[in-house]
């Protein structure tokens, strides 16, 4: 097996080669994303043997550790679809993680194997319109009841990342005793996906939909782990997923870094290349910052969830921090990257701007900014107060 600093070469070429053209047919002309072309992009990651970061080795994944996958998805990253390609994108990266830990050897065998060897997508229903479930999961108002064959589970989600063309969602439901996930085959003529919801995002195939479960019958076998506990397994995908999304967008600030500073020197105002003059300057200097800083916390936060487990509360804590601040540095060096590119950059053809207009959603996907702060700053006080 080569080394993850030899893979990132690998991927970083890969995707290059193979990724760019088609990121080009999507954003300059407007291609659709479907899973015909994601599993097109997943055979070549296949064979180019640089295909599944997160996945393990049995599943034909790379079996790295997060320290690794660092280093992969970083690369993976300088590409909107370049996660996609690997099979290391949301929500599918996280459900990997989330099953690996609570499935048993059945659910093992028909959810974790064909998802982690890219075969299948997958979806999590989570959130909830108002007044149900968003940022504080004690909102939940999806319900699951237990009868003699089983489940019945009535509720509705929204935002449901991946639930157009899924082959299995997890739902939460509360279940009286606490949250519990259950394995939802798409096929289940009680869960409905509905409207595609139009988010400024538009990378992922299957989008982000409205799900409804009515009398929604599942046997006892749907469900993953233990009743009750749902929320406790959430914890083993939240922060593996928050990193995650943090390697993948820092490769795309990465690229849209190097765009800029490209671009600047071959443009001339006020008789020098823009790269001379000193405004321009300090905000390749401030993406600089923004993109070390951001490697730097999330290579420090890789050796704790190595280390510690995702469980831990020093990964929980190192993954919030994490995810609040290079979310936050992703949209600043994008934003100076439009700004650099001067009236390209807003053009909506052209690929800074669409980097931005995706990346928006980062500072909310995974925990929002302000949510993650409090958290965080609780947490802090909650130490120093002892």
């Amino acid at each position: 097996m080569p080394s993850p600093q030899e893979l990132s070469v690998s991927t970083r070429t890969f995707v290059q080669e193979r990724v760019l053209p088609i990121e080009r047919e999507l954003v300059v002309d407007g291609r659709p994303m479907d899973d015909a072309l994601r599993l097109e992009l997943q055979k070549a990651a296949k064979e180019a043997g640089v295909f599944g970061p997160m996945s393990a080795v049995e599943h034909g994944g790379l079996g790295l550790d997060m320290r690794g996958a660092a280093l992969v998805m970083e690369a993976a990253g300088t590409s909107l679809i370049g996660p996609l390609a690997l099979n290391c994108s949301a929500p599918d990266d996280g459900n990997i993680h989330l099953l690996a830990h609570a499935c048993d050897e059945e659910q093992a065998r028909r959810y974790l194997a064909p998802l982690a060897a890219g075969d299948v997508r997958s979806a999590i229903a989570m959130t909830e319109p108002a007044p149900g479930a968003g940022s504080d999961p004690r909102m939940l108002m999806t319900v699951a009841e237990e009868t003699a064959d089983g489940w019945v589970i009535n509720g509705r989600k929204h935002f449901t990342t991946g639930a157009e063309g899924a082959a299995f969602t997890i739902c939460v439901a509360n279940t009286g005793d606490g949250a519990t996930l259950f394995l939802v085959d798409q096929d289940n003529p009680g869960m409905k996906v509905g409207r595609r919801m139009p988010t400024l995002d538009h990378s992922n195939p299957g989008g982000h939909s409205e799900v409804e479960f009515d009398d929604c019958v599942v046997p006892n076998s749907a469900v993953l782990g233990e009743v009750g506990r749902g929320l406790d397994y959430a914890q083993a995908r939240l922060a593996p997923s928050r990193l995650a999304l943090c390697m993948n967008w820092l490769g795309l600030a990465t690229r849209a870094h190097e765009m800029s500073a490209r671009h600047i020197g071959t443009r001339t105002a006020f008789g020098v290349p823009i790269s001379e003059h000193g405004m321009a300057q300090g905000l390749v200097a401030d993406n600089e910052i923004d993109i070390i800083a951001s490697r730097a916390l999330i290579h420090s936060t890789a050796t704790v969830l190595d280390e510690e487990g995702p469980l831990s509360s020093a990964a929980r804590h190192a993954a919030s921090v994490a995810k609040t601040f290079v979310a936050e540095a992703v949209w600043r060096v994008l934003d100076r990257a439009v700004q650099l590119h001067g009236g390209l950059g807003v053009c909506e053809d052209h690929f800074v701007a669409r980097f931005l207009m995706e990346a928006r959603a980062v500072r909310i996907y995974e925990g929002a900014s302000e949510v993650l702060r409090w958290s965080i700053g609780r947490r802090v006080l909650r130490n120093v107060q002892k």
